[in-house]
């Protein structure tokens, strides 16, 4: 297998499609090796039970392999139009799209995937992690996690346009390494706060409209960012760090 194409990068691992048509994502350091065998098993054990109970479909993960020294996950290739791509071509189209986005993460969150880790769980270790913020910071936030309500919703935990693909096959959702059992607000606090990153111009309209479609409490879903932000700290992007502190500090809603 040759990697022929680089499609996309994070912090961690880069993505190449190869000359067979697979999607291989390649860890970047050799000590990564814990990181790509539990992103496998996460995205295994959503595969067995999404395709079964979910009209939502995944690439399917076929290997593990080792390519100069590196560990690999390969899976199938999605053909498509992400929504993120969409939005930027049709901007008229907007509010359907969002429309679409939010019923995809509704059904994921209609899932249950008792095998799954918590998504509290890595959370508190994320926030314990945490070195840029004092210790009663950490108290504070700690606390608030561990008061809110524990729910076993699949979570994908890292939702957001540019990780649904729309083909004539159907809708494809990928990047599944990341998912828990948890919370849906945690998610919905994930995905609003990955798009002020991303796509600011349309954050505000997605949580209105989800909290509107789902019966959710708006004041519920913001109840989760501190903490979410707080995890998302952990992960060292630093072009991401100053906003993240932003929302971390922040106490209560209006």
């Amino acid at each position: 297998m040759e990697l022929k194409e680089l499609i996309a990068q994070n912090d961690f691992y880069d993505v190449y499609k190869s000359d067979d048509g697979m999607a291989v994502s390649v860890y970047k350091k050799p000590e990564y090796k814990e990181k790509c065998l539990y992103a496998a098993l996460t995205h295994a054990r959503v595969e067995t039970t999404l395709c079964n109970y979910s009209s939502i479909k995944m690439p399917v993960l076929h290997e593990v392999e080792v390519i100069d020294g590196k560990w690999c996950n390969v899976m199938d290739w999605i053909e498509g139009d992400t929504l993120e791509q969409l939005i930027k071509k049709n901007p008229d189209k907007t509010d359907a799209y969002l429309d679409k986005m939010i019923d995809i993460q509704c059904e994921i969150h209609e899932q249950y995937m008792p095998l799954l880790s918590k998504l509290k769980d890595k959370m508190a270790r994320q926030i314990k992690s945490l070195g840029q913020i004092d210790e009663i910071k950490k108290y504070e936030l700690l606390t608030r996690l561990d008061s809110m309500p524990k729910h076993i919703k699949l979570c994908h935990n890292s939702f957001e346009p540019k990780n649904v693909i729309i083909n004539d096959n159907g809708v494809y959702v990928v990047n599944w390494g990341h998912a828990r059992q948890g919370n849906a607000s945690a998610d919905v606090g994930k995905t609003y706060l990955l798009l002020k990153l991303h796509m600011p111009e349309i954050a505000d309209a997605y949580l209105e409209r989800y909290c509107r479609k789902s019966g959710t409490s708006k004041r519920y879903v913001q109840a989760w960012l501190p903490i979410v932000a707080a995890a998302q700290l952990d992960k060292g992007i630093e072009s991401e760090k100053e906003f993240l502190l932003r929302w971390i500090d922040v106490v209560d809603y209006s």
